[in-house]
């Protein structure tokens, strides 16, 4: 370890592990200031000229991005390059650039300013959306919008590659542009304060297979240029000034993660089956079209969920039936014979459609509020347009349509009226669809788990969204920091209404899934496999060890560990019989 270093205390700080792998180096502390924009009136006269000069901003920050996306694409690859499409979309957002028109000539303002207000107020209808990976969408227009305004203001572009030797970088955040301008050669490591495993210096880092940690909350203020750290990717550390104890330790636990990392890969090439011959299924969650790729690239059974909202949330309109046709068709015909489960619109208070503002009122509590289920019903127009192009994608391959926070019976009766209404209009007009197409329901809300038995008389399949149950009958609200810690999926209450649904469901001869967070955690799969859930769905590079686990025990096992499991009354203890039976299986040696 270098001198200037002996003496320094180690500081061990805990964040979010984003892209694994360990990695020691020196820091590069990578500062970006806000931009001050100045505010002024524009003479009457030289109102058209403004414009023009707003024109041109947009053009020239276009042709930034798409030669960043030939870079990327070049470096990295095609799927990292697509990253980008969000922000050429944003460039062409009919709404946002009339929006920032009307402001001006009402204002006389130069049109910095009006452009600033205007996309502030779409990256706060973004950030305030509950689902991490649309939340994440905010930093695309935050990216996007900071370009325009410097090349309106005529300020250089700041950039990452300055990065001339081999670097730990640490920012407050890396957006997409700094992503890719990172000289993959240099960057051994990415840290920052805030961002989240679905954020895009998280999927370019993966790209580049460096290791990344973050959501450090305030790590840029507790370190300078020069400093060192060991970053550990796979358990979200880092670590200032490390020992030379820690140094030879984290040596040794990087060549044994190599080494299970590659057993990972060969096992996920083979069948999900346990000791005993039982088969499991995997399938995948995934948000957009492109990321079928994945769903094969980690051999999943198909798409266990597929969240259809970014198809609203990165339009400026409602997108047409012909429009999603196209999108689902794409998924269903890639993976066709496999299943994909397309689930419904589940926009509403907490994801609210900046295009379309008007249909989404304020709302005190958008959680419990006008969302998804409630917010379809309400709308007929949408949502046969949806369910419509549902049907019609049902003819590519297989189909099963799930519908998002049905409460209740009456609920799950009046969405598939609406369904049944979409067939006869398909049929009235002679347009083909699978007519043994699976219809089931997420089971998210408390009152649809307690009264599973009548729901499942009416549904072809269930499937538990554990992240909303969970949070629901907890009252724990997972983002706020004060109870984070309160949120407990060992809580004797989960395990009891997740074996309700699952009994309730196989008396009525229907499969049962679960595609939340649990599905995708080691330590719970085993769990849930014992209290029968039948298939699991989960973000697809977690497929790899989860098929591991699967392959290195036994069903019955698992059974009489959520059979235990039921008789005790502390989540801790059920949580640390869960890592034990973990444990005991899977040696990283």
């Amino acid at each position: 370890m270098p001198t200037e270093d002996l003496g320094k205390i180690e500081t061990i700080v805990q964040g979010i592990a984003a892209s694994q792998g360990i990695a020691y180096g020196q820091i590069f502390l990578y500062l970006k200031s806000d931009i001050e924009v100045p505010s002024y009136q524009i003479e009457p006269t030289k109102r058209l000229d403004e414009i023009s000069r707003f024109d041109q901003a947009i053009l020239v920050t276009r042709q930034q991005i798409q030669k960043i996306m030939a870079e990327v694409d070049k470096n990295l690859g095609p799927d990292e390059a697509r990253i980008f499409d969000a922000h050429l979309l944003v460039l062409e957002d009919q709404a946002l650039i009339a929006e920032t028109i009307r402001e001006f000539e009402s204002t006389g303002l130069n049109v910095e300013t009006c452009f600033n207000k205007i996309s502030q107020r779409y990256i706060n209808a973004f950030a305030e959306i509950d689902d991490e990976y649309l939340r994440e969408r905010a930093g695309d227009l935050r990216d996007v919008a900071q370009r325009v305004l410097q090349n309106l203001l005529g300020q250089p572009d700041q950039s990452l590659s300055r990065l001339v030797e081999k670097r730990v970088v640490v920012a407050n955040d890396v957006s997409p542009s700094d992503a890719a301008g990172i000289d993959s050669s240099q960057a051994i490591a990415i840290i920052t304060d805030l961002g989240s495993k679905t954020s895009h210096a998280v999927i370019v880092a993966r790209s580049m297979q460096v290791p990344a940690v973050v959501g450090l909350r305030d790590i840029t203020k507790q370190v300078k240029h020069g400093d060192w750290a060991l970053v550990d990717g796979y358990e979200g550390i880092v670590i200032l000034n490390p020992s030379e104890q820690t140094l030879f330790r984290y040596g040794k636990i990087k060549r044994i993660k190599k080494g299970f990392e590659q057993r990972l890969r060969e096992a996920n090439r083979q069948p999900a089956v346990t000791l005993d011959g039982i088969t499991v299924t995997l399938r995948a969650n995934i948000e957009k079209v492109d990321e079928v790729s994945l769903v094969k690239d980690f051999l999943a059974n198909g798409v266990g969920l597929f969240r259809t909202e970014y198809l609203y949330l990165n339009a400026n309109r409602i997108p047409s039936e012909d429009e999603q046709y196209f999108a689902y068709k794409t998924v269903v015909e890639a993976l066709a014979p496999a299943p994909v489960v397309i689930r419904t619109l589940d926009l509403g208070g907490d994801k609210p459609m900046a295009g379309a503002a008007h249909l989404f009122p304020k709302e005190d509590n958008p959680f419990l509020g006008y969302r998804a289920i409630r917010f379809c019903l309400d709308h007929p127009d949408i949502f046969k347009d949806q369910l419509k192009a549902i049907l019609r994608a049902s003819m590519h391959g297989t189909v099963h349509l799930m519908y998002p926070m049905i409460s209740g019976r009456e609920e799950l009766a009046r969405a598939n009226t609406v369904l049944d209404e979409c067939k006869a209009e398909l049929d009235a007009k002679q347009v083909a669809f699978d007519r043994k197409l699976l219809v089931g329901t997420m089971i998210e809300i408390p009152s649809a788990a307690v009264t599973a038995d009548l729901l499942a008389k009416d549904c072809g399949f269930f499937s538990i969204g554990t992240n909303d149950l969970i949070q629901y009958l907890l009252a724990i609200d997972r983002g706020n920091n004060s109870i984070a810690h309160l949120y407990e999926p060992t809580h004797p209450a989960v395990l009891r209404i997740l074996k309700n649904v699952v009994d309730q469901g196989h008396q009525q001869k229907i499969k049962v899934s679960v595609c939340g967070e649990m599905a995708g955690d080691v330590i719970y799969v085993p769990l849930l496999l014992g209290l029968g859930v039948d298939e699991l769905s989960m973000t697809p590079p977690l497929l790899p060890a989860v098929k591991y686990f699967i392959r290195s025990m036994k069903l019955s096992d698992a059974r009489s560990l959520a059979d235990e499991a039921l008789k005790i009354t502390s989540p801790k203890e059920i949580y640390a019989l869960c890592e034990r039976f973990y444990n005991e299986r899977v040696k990283v040696e």
